[in-house]
């Protein structure tokens, strides 16, 4: 397989943002300073404050960024940056009559800055922050509005207005430069990945989920890219793309189509025809119009027995329309196929709305089960799904097992399947097949555990998770 650097495009997004932010915490250090010890040196004591405190922010977004707290880094450029204008335009960059404001221009290089570094946030923040940066500005740059508390000196009015002005439309251009490459990889990811749907580019791999005797009970389908460049891509590489350009629909009836193809196979074989399948299903699939047809249409033209399939909703689904989730749930149940509900204690739905869903399976998520011996927190939330789901009749399943220690303490506090590198990793059908005869072969016999593979961890979904 080649080699080659990541390259997904929430990679390249955060690239982009640890530029963005590194680039504007040392612009606000290196204007903040200079400015600070000036306004002391002439008595402006509280100017002087404030342009310290945009050197201290400034320092704060640069070791963010060296900490890979992207996040805080973000929060503390946008919330200071917007109140440092507005500041300065409101109580000491006032129109007289003879001098514009300048400050505001700055404005229009933060609406772009935030448009880029909230990119992975939620949508109230990816479009309403640059949004009031925008409306901030035309307030500022279409009246008189202020009050000088703290003028600017006159000799300085002008040397200010053109730096302010010189400095925000070198900042605007540089976060334009940005945009520009992240618009670039975008655009040829998303053609790649065309490519890569129509010349039948993705494979789909499946790892074995085992009951306490060491049963396969069945498997976790998950796409994997053969890209004819790169080899083999994991879905962290490209999901986020088919996500947000349209295209995961169509990745998603890839999937749901080999993983009924699979079944139908199995169905032959007396040995195998017990074995289930699990797929998951993405938000963007979950709300289409027309996503019961199509997955019975699949159903249908492949001749799978739905009694087989299992979907995967996660729980944050259930934070939008819990209405509509729930009654296109139960029309999938009404024609045999069994439902889970995946990453169960990660998100926020309400134990109210969880009695009446139309379930058969809880999952415990990778990231209670990889601490679960050594924090105590995450065992006492597994024990609380365990419980809960045999009080509701619901079969438990924990991914993400990965040593002995870890099934042992599952199956002692009730849950009795599993799914992880302790008993394989993602394999392609033909590995699959070989797994399987092994275990047919000497059914209670545990095989040694694969090798783990960062690149891509188990549980990583066929379809992605969407939570914005």
């Amino acid at each position: 397989m080649v080699s080659t650097p990541r390259r997904d495009l929430i990679a390249v997004r955060s690239h982009r943002i640890r530029l963005m932010l590194h680039g504007s915490g040392w612009l606000m250090v290196c204007l903040g300073i200079p400015w600070s010890v000036g306004f002391a040196a002439q008595g402006l004591w509280f100017l002087a404050v404030l342009d310290l405190l945009l050197a201290l922010c400034g320092a704060i977004v640069v070791r963010s960024v060296r900490r890979d707290r992207l996040r805080l880094g973000a929060a503390v450029f946008v919330a200071y940056g917007y109140l440092f204008v507005c500041a300065v335009g409101l109580f000491m960059d006032v129109p007289d009559g003879t001098h514009p404001r300048s400050i505001h221009v700055f404005l229009l290089a933060m609406a772009f800055a935030s448009y880029l570094v909230l990119q992975l946030e939620h949508r109230l923040l990816y479009f309403g922050v640059p949004a009031l940066c925008m409306l901030t500005f035309l307030v500022l740059a279409s009246s008189g509005i202020g009050i000088p508390l703290y003028p600017i000196p006159e000799e300085h009015r002008e040397i200010s207005a053109w730096f302010n002005n010189f400095s925000a439309l070198a900042c605007l251009f540089v976060v334009m430069v940005l945009m520009h490459a992240d618009i670039r990889v975008r655009t040829a990811l998303e053609a790649e990945l065309h490519a890569g749907l129509e010349n039948r580019q993705l494979e789909i791999h499946y790892q074995p989920q085992v009951d306490q005797a060491g049963r396969v009970l069945g498997a976790e389908a998950l796409v994997r890219w053969k890209h004819p460049v790169r080899g083999m891509v994991p879905p962290g590489e490209f999901i986020a793309l088919a996500e947000q350009c349209g295209l995961i629909a169509e990745v998603g009836r890839v999937v749901l189509g080999s993983a009924c193809r699979q079944l139908v196979d199995w169905a032959q074989r007396p040995e195998r025809a017990h074995l289930t399948l699990s797929v998951n299903v993405s938000a963007s699939q979950l709300y289409e119009p027309r996503f019961i047809e199509a997955t019975l249409a699949v159903l249908d033209r492949t001749g799978a027995d739905p009694h087989r399939l299992k979907l995967e909703l996660t729980e944050t689904m259930l934070v939008h329309d819990v209405e509509e989730v729930m009654a296109k749930m139960a029309a999938l149940r009404e024609r045999g196929i069994r439902i889970s509900l995946d990453d169960f204690g990660t998100g926020y739905s309400s134990l109210a709305y969880l009695k009446r869903l139309p379930l058969d399976q809880l999952k415990i998520d990778k990231s209670f089960v990889d601490n679960v011996l050594t924090d105590a927190n995450d065992a006492a939330i597994a024990r609380t799904v365990v419980s809960l789901g045999q009080n509701l009749g619901l079969q438990v399943i924990a991914e993400g097992v990965e040593t002995e220690a870890q099934r042992r303490f599952l199956q002692d506090i009730g849950c009795l399947v599993y799914q992880g590198y302790l008993y394989s990793k993602p394999l392609p059908a033909a590995e699959l097949e070989q797994f399987l005869r092994r275990r047919e072969a000497g059914p209670g016999v545990a095989t040694a555990p694969l090798p783990l593979v960062p690149a891509a961890p188990d549980g990583v979904p066929a379809v992605p998770r969407s939570s914005a």
